[in-house]
């Protein structure tokens, strides 16, 4: 999925903002970085995760990267930036998704993109437009842009 969706935003991220709600391993916002991004914010709740994501921020040298300790949805509900691509993969198990869907479009640029990962269908309203999906095993993924900011 993660080859599939750095096909979709193309090979460089040179000069775009990301974010990394719910970060984890911080797969998708270390690439993010590796490809040009300018600048990588990673939320990540867990205090371990959290640490394990400092250590290797520094092992990769990864100035472009800055990570914060807390709860994405928290995270999502106060920051007041705004961001080229945000990557969302929220615990399956949390009924963040519908609120996130809310609150994200304020948080994109013009032009910015929304990839949004989910163990159940992806039910997107206005002003949301689906741009890519797709399926791989039990979860589907999905490229989002706000109807007037067109990827």
């Amino acid at each position: 999925m993660r080859e599939t969706l750095f096909n979709w935003l193309g090979q460089t991220l040179y000069g775009r903002t990301c974010l990394d709600l719910f970060a984890g391993s911080g797969a998708l916002g270390f690439e993010a970085a590796s490809r040009g991004a300018e600048q990588v914010a990673m939320i990540e709740k867990n205090h371990v995760v959290f640490r394990a994501l400092q250590d290797n921020t520094k092992k990769l040298g990864c100035a472009n990267v800055f990570i914060r300790c807390q709860d994405g949805l928290e995270f999502a509900l106060h920051d007041v930036k705004r961001y080229d691509v945000i990557f969302l993969d929220p615990p399956f198990q949390a009924d963040y998704l519908p609120r996130l869907l809310e609150i994200l479009p304020q948080r994109l640029n013009e032009n910015g993109v929304l990839y949004v990962e989910s163990g159940t269908e992806i039910n997107t309203a206005p002003p949301w437009q689906v741009l890519k999906s797709g399926k791989a095993g039990q979860v589907y993924y999905r490229l989002l842009g706000v109807s007037e900011n067109v990827f």
